[in-house]
C-alpha cells in the first residue's frame, strides 16, 4: 500500500470539521511553524523537500518562494490557484471537498513563510459547493484562534479570503487570475515583470496549486529530508492524480511518485485495469493540454524501459515519444476510442477558452477546431491533416500565456501517433458520418495496442 500524505485521513468520519481535523493531528504544522521555525526556516524546509509545482508547470516551489520580492514598507500576497478547470483533472476539488482544513494549514504556513498578512484562495465560479466548504473551514479556524491577530501568540496576522473565480479556464493562468481578482477581465500579462516583483495590486505575489499548498503541511510536520525521501530523483514526495475514462476505478488516487504507469492503470490498488475487457489504446498523462501518447509509449520509453508516473520519465524522448505529468488528469482510452473525435472535441474547447488576446490563438484555436470537425464529419482532405500540424506549429511558442501550447500540443501528437486514423476519417467519409470510427474498422490495429495485463 502506498504511502499517503495527504489523503490519510480522507475517510475519517467529519474529517471536513475543524475539531475532526484537529483531533486527527491537524494544524501540528501551523503550531511547529509559528513557535519553532523563522519564516525563512519554513522556506528552507520546502527547498530541502524537493516539491514541484503541482498545477502542471513542475516548478520548485521553494525555489519560486525564494525569487519573491521583499521591499520595506510593501504588502506581500499568497494566493491559492484553485480555479481547477484543465479537462481531466479533479482533484483539487476532491481535496476542498473533503478535507478543506488541510488546505486552510497549508496557507496559514506559507503565508508565514512568505510574509503575507492577506491571502486569497481564488476558487473557479462554478465550484459553489466547494466554496461554501472553505468559507466555512475558515470561520472554523478564525474561531480558533489559527487565524486574524497575533495566531497563537506568536504576532503573525493573517487574513484568509476565498474569492469566486471568472469560470474561464485563462484564469488558470496566475496573471489572468490576478486580473481576475483585481476585478477585470481575465487576460493574461506579459512577463517580465513576474508577480514575484508585480503580482497583486502591483505588490510582490506567489501563486500556488491547492495541491502544492496542501503538501506544505507535511513537509513542515516531518521535515522537508524526510519527504523527499518518497519518490525517485528530483520527483519527490506524492502526486494526486485524477483518473477517467475507460478504466474499472475511475477517482482521485495519491501515489508515490515513481510508481510504473502499468501498475497505476492495471493494479487494483489504482485504476484497475481498462473496463469491459477491453485494450488500452492511448492515454492523456497530465490534463488535456499533454500530448496524448498511444499504448506502447505510454507504457514503455523508446528505450524500452518502464515508463514511471514521474515528471522525467513521462517526457523522456520530449514531445516525439513523451508526454508531461501535468496537472496529473489521467485519461485512459480503450480501443473504441476515436482519437479524432476525441482531439476534436478537446480543441472545441481550446476555442471557446482563448481570451482572443494574441491572434495566433484567437484564429489558430478556431482553424484546428473547423478543420477536425471535417475530418470528424467525414469532408475532410489529405491536405487538411497537413494543415493542422502547421496550424499548430505556428501557434506554439507564439502567445503571451501558454494556452495556445496547450491548444496545439494535443493536435500536434494526436496526429505523429495516429495519422493513419486521421487519413481512415477521409478514405472512409460515410463511415465517419456515421460515427463508425472504431478499431474494428483499421486493417490491423493491434501493433498500436496493448495487451491486457
Amino acid at each position: 500500500m502506498a504511502r499517503r500524505l495527504l489523503f490519510e485521513h480522507i475517510n475519517v468520519p467529519g474529517i471536513n470539521t475543524f475539531d475532526v481535523y484537529r483531533q486527527q493531528g491537524g494544524y501540528r504544522a501551523v503550531e511547529r511553524a509559528l513557535k519553532s521555525l523563522s519564516p525563512d526556516d519554513v522556506v528552507e524546509e520546502v527547498k530541502k523537500s524537493g516539491l514541484r509545482g503541482r498545477g502542471g508547470a513542475g516548478f520548485p516551489t521553494g525555489m519560486k518562494w525564494s525569487f519573491l520580492a521583499k521591499p520595506e514598507g510593501v504588502p506581500r500576497y499568497l494566493v491559492c490557484n484553485a480555479d481547477e478547470s484543465e479537462p481531466g483533472t479533479f482533484k483539487d476539488r476532491y481535496l476542498m471537498t473533503h478535507i478543506p482544513h488541510l488546505l486552510i494549514e497549508g496557507m496559514i504556513v506559507s503565508s508565514y513563510a512568505l510574509g503575507a498578512n492577506t491571502s486569497y484562495i481564488y476558487v473557479r465560479g462554478e465550484m459553489m459547493p466547494q466554496i461554501r466548504i472553505l468559507e466555512k473551514a475558515i470561520a472554523e479556524a478564525k474561531a480558533a484562534g489559527f487565524l486574524g491577530k497575533n495566531i497563537l501568540g506568536s504576532g503573525f496576522d493573517l487574513e484568509l479570503y476565498v474569492q469566486p473565480g471568472g469560470g474561464a479556464y485563462i484564469c488558470g493562468e496566475e496573471t489572468a487570475l490576478l486580473e481576475s481578482l483585481e476585478g477585470k477581465r481575465g487576460n493574461p500579462r506579459i512577463k517580465p515583470p513576474f508577480p514575484a516583483v508585480s503580482g497583486l495590486y502591483g505588490c510582490p505575489t506567489v501563486v500556488n496549486n491547492v495541491e502544492s499548498i496542501a503538501a506544505v503541511v507535511p513537509i513542515v510536520n516531518e521535515g522537508g529530508d524526510e519527504y523527499a525521501k518518497i519518490g525517485i530523483g528530483r520527483s519527490t514526495g506524492t502526486k494526486l492524480i485524477s483518473a477517467s475514462g475507460n478504466i474499472n476505478k475511475p477517482g482521485v488516487y495519491e501515489i508515490e511518485l515513481g510508481v510504473s504507469v502499468e501498475d497505476f492503470i492495471y493494479s487494483d490498488e489504482y485504476c484497475g485495469g481498462i473496463a469491459n475487457g477491453k485494450r488500452l489504446k492511448a492515454v492523456v498523462a497530465g490534463g488535456s493540454s499533454v500530448p496524448i501518447l498511444p499504448a506502447n509509449l505510454i507504457l514503455k520509453t523508446v528505450n524500452g524501459e518502464n515508463r514511471l508516473m514521474t515528471y522525467e520519465s513521462l517526457s523522456d524522448g520530449g514531445f516525439a515519444t513523451g508526454t508531461m505529468l501535468g496537472s496529473g488528469g489521467f485519461v485512459v482510452l480503450d480501443e473504441d476510442a476515436c482519437i479524432v473525435r476525441n482531439t476534436w472535441n478537446f480543441s472545441r474547447f481550446y476555442h471557446h477558452e482563448s481570451c482572443g488576446q494574441c491572434s495566433p490563438c484567437r484564429e489558430g484555436t478556431g482553424w484546428m477546431e473547423k478543420v477536425l470537425h471535417r475530418l470528424e464529419y467525414g469532408h475532410g482532405t489529405m491536405s487538411d491533416i497537413d494543415l493542422l500540424v502547421d496550424v499548430a506549429k505556428k501557434i506554439e511558442g507564439n502567445t503571451i500565456c501558454p494556452l495556445g501550447d496547450a491548444a496545439a500540443w494535443p493536435v500536434a501528437s494526436a496526429i505523429r501517433h495516429f495519422r493513419d486514423e486521421f487519413e481512415w476519417h477521409v478514405t472512409h467519409p460515410q463511415e465517419a458520418q456515421k460515427g463508425n470510427y472504431g478499431l474494428a474498422h483499421y486493417a490491423d490495429p493491434l501493433p498500436a495496442i496493448a495487451a491486457t495485463v
